[in-house]
C-alpha cells in the first residue's frame, strides 16, 4: 500500500509540473502586463525598469523556475491590477467559492443518488419518467441559462430569493467567512448552488440508475433473493453498496469540476469568489492571479484524484488485493 501511495504521489507531482508549465507558457502570449500597469505617457525608461523589476526580461525557463520555487512557498507574487499579494486576494475569496462548491456537491449527491435509485427500482412509474426528463434538461441546458431562468422565476417573478451577492456573512477565525449562519446568507446560497450542482446531480442520477440496473441482474443478487433476504436488504444492503463504488470516483472528480467551473455561476449571480477574480484577471492580463488560480485548481484536482484512488482501494476488495500484490 505504501508503494501505491508513493507512486500516486510521484504521478501527481509530474501532473502538477506539467500543468504549471503549460499554463505559464500560455500566459506568456496573453498580452503584455506592463501595458496594464503604466499609462500611455509613461517614459520608455520607466517602462523598461518596470519590466526588469517584474523579471519579464528574463528567459522563460528562469521565470518558470522562479515561479515554481515561489509557489512551493505559497508566494505567487503581487497582482498587477490590485497591487496586493495574490495569495491574500485568493484567500479572501476562497471561502465563498469553496462554500458554494461544497453545497453544490452536497445537493448533487443528496438528490442525485435517491433519484437514481428510485428510477432504477421503479422504471415504469410516472415519477421515474419525470426524473429522467429532469435529468435530460439538466444535461442539455447550459449553466448560465439555468441560472438566468432560476433568477427570473424565484427572484423576479416570485421574489422569494435574492438574485445576486452572498448575503450577510459571519467571520470565523482570521480569514474564513461563511453565510451558512445567517438567514440572508442561506437564501443567497440556494440559487447558485442549484445552478452549479444541477449538471452533476443529473450525471450522478443517471450513473446510479445505470449501475443499479446492471447490479440487479448480477448472480449474487439472485442468490441473495434465493436465500430469502428481504427486498430492502437486497436493494440497499447489496445492490446499492456495490453501485456506489464507481459513484465515488465520479463524485470526487466532479467536486474538482464544480470548483473549476464555478466561474460561470459566480458571474451570473455576482458571487464574490475566486472564479470572478480569475475572470477579471483575464480581462486585465493579470498573469500572477491567472497562474496562481490554475495552479490552485490543478492542485485540487490532483489531490481529490489521489484521495479517490485511496478511497477506491479501501472500498473495493479486488482493487485492494491488486494494490497489495504490487
Amino acid at each position: 500500500m505504501l508503494a501505491f501511495i508513493l507512486r500516486r504521489l510521484f504521478q501527481s507531482l509530474i501532473v502538477m509540473l506539467s500543468v504549471a508549465l503549460i499554463a505559464f507558457a500560455m500566459f506568456r502570449f496573453v498580452g503584455d502586463p506592463v501595458n496594464q500597469i503604466v499609462s500611455l505617457d509613461t517614459p520608455a525608461e520607466q517602462v523598461r525598469q518596470i519590466r526588469q523589476s517584474l523579471g519579464l526580461d528574463d528567459p522563460f525557463l528562469v521565470q518558470f523556475a522562479r515561479y515554481i520555487y515561489n509557489a512551493a512557498r505559497l508566494e505567487f507574487g503581487v497582482s498587477y491590477q490590485f497591487r496586493l499579494p495574490v495569495i491574500s486576494l485568493l484567500g479572501e475569496r476562497a471561502p465563498a467559492t469553496l462554500e458554494l462548491a461544497f453545497c453544490s456537491a452536497l445537493f448533487s449527491l443528496l438528490v442525485g443518488i435517491p433519484m437514481g435509485v428510485y428510477t432504477a427500482l421503479n422504471r415504469d412509474s410516472w415519477l421515474a419518467k419525470l426524473f429522467q426528463a429532469i435529468s435530460l434538461i439538466g444535461i442539455s441546458l447550459p449553466t448560465f441559462l439555468i441560472g438566468i431562468l432560476l433568477i427570473y422565476l424565484f427572484s423576479v417573478t416570485l421574489g422569494w430569493l435574492p438574485s445576486f451577492g452572498r448575503g450577510d456573512v459571519v467571520k470565523i477565525g482570521s480569514w474564513w467567512t461563511t453565510g451558512l449562519l445567517t438567514v440572508s446568507g442561506l437564501k443567497a446560497l440556494i440559487l447558485p448552488s442549484i445552478t452549479l450542482g444541477l449538471f452533476q446531480m443529473t450525471l450522478i442520477m443517471r450513473l446510479v440508475r445505470a449501475e443499479m440496473l446492471e447490479v440487479l441482474r448480477a448472480d449474487y443478487i439472485k442468490f441473495a433473493r434465493a436465500r430469502g433476504l428481504t427486498t430492502r436488504a437486497v436493494h440497499f444492503g447489496h445492490a446499492l453498496k456495490n453501485t456506489l463504488v464507481p459513484v465515488i470516483t465520479i463524485a470526487g472528480l466532479q467536486l474538482g469540476s464544480i470548483i473549476a467551473f464555478a466561474i460561470i455561476t459566480e458571474t451570473v449571480f455576482q458571487w464574490p469568489g475566486m472564479g470572478q477574480l480569475f475572470l477579471r484577471s483575464v480581462q486585465n492580463v493579470d498573469i500572477p492571479i491567472m497562474a496562481a488560480y490554475l495552479m490552485l485548481i490543478s492542485f485540487l484536482f490532483v489531490s481529490i484524484n489521489l484521495m479517490v484512488d485511496l478511497l477506491y482501494a479501501m472500498v473495493d476488495p479486488r482493487l485492494r488485493a491488486t494494490v497489495g500484490a504490487h
